[in-house]
Formats: C-alpha cells, sequence, structure tokens
C-alpha cells in the first residue's frame, strides 16, 4: 500500500492509499489547493507542481511501515482500504470477506495511527471508511469495532480523529484501471456477472443505491481536515437513486441499452435514509448531481475501452 506527503504553504500532509480510485484523486485535489507525502510514478505526472510529492511505500498490515511517510505531517488522510468484490456471491463468502475486511481496516487504521503517534507531529487524521461497510448485514457492529478502536486510541493522545463515509463512489478516475466501485455502479450496463449482484444486493437492503462523486468525497475530506469544528463520524452521500432510475441514466448515455426487468419487491421497499446532514449542517456543499456522476463514469470508462 503506498502512501503520498502533500506540501502546503506552511504544514505538510500524508495521504495513504494514494495508489487508490479515492487517494489519487484526493492527491491531485490537494495540488490544486497548493498543499501536498506518497508511491505512483503516475502521481508526479500530476499537474501544479507535482514536485512538492514525496512518495513512499508501506504496507498497511506492517507495523512502523508508515513512520518514515507520516514523519513531519501535521494532518494524515487516512484513505488506504481493503476492497475485495471479485468472489462468488453468496451469503457464507459475503460474510467472509466482510470479516476480513473490517479486521484489515482495524490493523490497517490503528498502524497508522500508532505511527501518527509516534511521529510526534501529527494532530489531526481523516479516515476514509470502508465503503462495503454502509450495507454489510453486520455493518453495525464491525464499524463500532473501528470507531471505538480507532477513536479510543486517538483521544487518549490528544489526536483529532474524523471519520468519512462514503457510499459508492464514482465520475472520472485517474487510476490505469477503472475502479471496482465504478464497474459495479455500471454492471447493468457491463453485465458483469460477479459485480451486477452486489450493486442488487445494497438496492434491496437499502432501498435505493447511494452514491457521491469522486470530486466531492475528496473536497469534503479536505474541508474535515481544515474545519476545526469538525468531530466523530460524516457520512458524504450526494443522492441516492433506484436501479431503475440509473437505468433510464444510461438508456439516455447509450441508447442501445436494454433494462433489465427485476422482481416488483426490488424497488418497492422504502429507502433506507442515508442522510449527509451533519455535514452539509457544518456547511459542505456538494458540486455534483447523480446525472453528472452517471455520465463522467460512462465517458471516462469509454476512453479507456471499458464497456
Amino acid at each position: 500500500m503506498d502512501g503520498c506527503d502533500v506540501t502546503p504553504a506552511n504544514f505538510t500532509v500524508c495521504v495513504t492509499g494514494a495508489t487508490g480510485y479515492i487517494g489519487s484523486w484526493l492527491v491531485r485535489s490537494l495540488l490544486w489547493r497548493g498543499m501536498i507525502k506518497g508511491k505512483a510514478s503516475f502521481l508526479l505526472s500530476l499537474p501544479n507542481d507535482a514536485r512538492r510529492l514525496k512518495i513512499f511505500k508501506a504496507d498497511l498490515s506492517e507495523e512502523g511501515s508508515f513512520d518514515e511517510a507520516v514523519k513531519g505531517c501535521v494532518g494524515v488522510f487516512h484513505v488506504a482500504a481493503s476492497m475485495e468484490f471479485s468472489v462468488e456471491h453468496d451469503e457464507a463468502n459475503e460474510e467472509y470477506v466482510t470479516e476480513m475486511m473490517m479486521e484489515a481496516a482495524v490493523k490497517g487504521t490503528i498502524n497508522v495511527l500508532q505511527a501518527c503517534l509516534r511521529s510526534k507531529s501529527v494532530k489531526k487524521v481523516v479516515f476514509t471508511s470502508s465503503i462495503s461497510t454502509i450495507s454489510a448485514k453486520k455493518r453495525g457492529r464491525r464499524r463500532e469495532i473501528i470507531k471505538q478502536k480507532a477513536f479510543q486510541l486517538a483521544k487518549e493522545n490528544a489526536i483529532d480523529l474524523v471519520s468519512v463515509i462514503p457510499p459508492t463512489v464514482a465520475g472520472p478516475f485517474l487510476t490505469s484501471s477503472v475502479p471496482v466501485s465504478i464497474k459495479v455502479l455500471l454492471s447493468p450496463l457491463t453485465g458483469d456477472p460477479n459485480l451486477h449482484p452486489i450493486l442488487v444486493t445494497v438496492q434491496s437492503r437499502l432501498g435505493s443505491i447511494p452514491l457521491v462523486h469522486i470530486e466531492d468525497i475528496c473536497n469534503a475530506q479536505i474541508f474535515l481536515m481544515e474545519n476545526n469544528a469538525a468531530e466523530g463520524q460524516y457520512i458524504c452521500s450526494a443522492s441516492s437513486s433506484t436501479i431503475p432510475q440509473l437505468e433510464k441514466l444510461f438508456s439516455e448515455s447509450c441508447p442501445s441499452f436494454s433494462p433489465k426487468r427485476y422482481e416488483k419487491e426490488l424497488h418497492s421497499r422504502a429507502p433506507f435514509v442515508i442522510s449527509s446532514k451533519k455535514l452539509t449542517n457544518l456547511g459542505f456543499q456538494f458540486k455534483h448531481s447523480i446525472k453528472e456522476i452517471v455520465e463522467q463514469s460512462i465517458a471516462s470508462c469509454t476512453e479507456v475501452g471499458y464497456s
């Protein structure tokens, strides 16, 4: 797992998971703000003085691996997380994958926080929770494990820890391959037999698919890092859409697309409320609509030949 330091005018921040979808776009956003330490050669080709970047290689599962990366930093954006969706979609595998992801997330977050403590310089950490925890069956208990362990460690050592919980993140991307979250979103369009059931499962459990644009989630992370009033956990979801609503948008962008018919009960369920009110009450504003998220996701995938 890679990390990246970004140097603003008067302080340095570290971005873990800088080679991933959210991490790479976050580095780009920080560079645009004149802010950024992180290992990926493509990051050095980003605009706005990428020479300010310092690249480090680190492993979430290895204690002490992030010590050098966070050294001298005032803030840390912990974005790195284990993501694995390419498994047969049944209850046993779902529970196993969720448990493994949560266990890795707990250990990785604790390792990053311990590195922050040893640095003696880090004052604030913005932690991006695993996307899968929003729709996982056992999300409540496992998310509590992460929250309790991480927040307790931070509180005991005077580190300001803020958690951001995004739903499905989509839009344009900087990575060399199409991000899994975009593949899941566009699975009705591509017909991917492994990823489409995930979208259906989220729809059946929540009543809709909560979404956020990649630019909005990164702007929210920076907003929370800069806002002294930010505390606790923040859901960052721009809006939600049902699968039929998404398919209508797919049809507008791809006239040849033929929507599938689903069981009535899949769509009759009242949507589960995924509210970003706590975030917007703090002053954050979302820029992108679901229509823009879908259109830009399709356009970006078309550019790289993914369909």
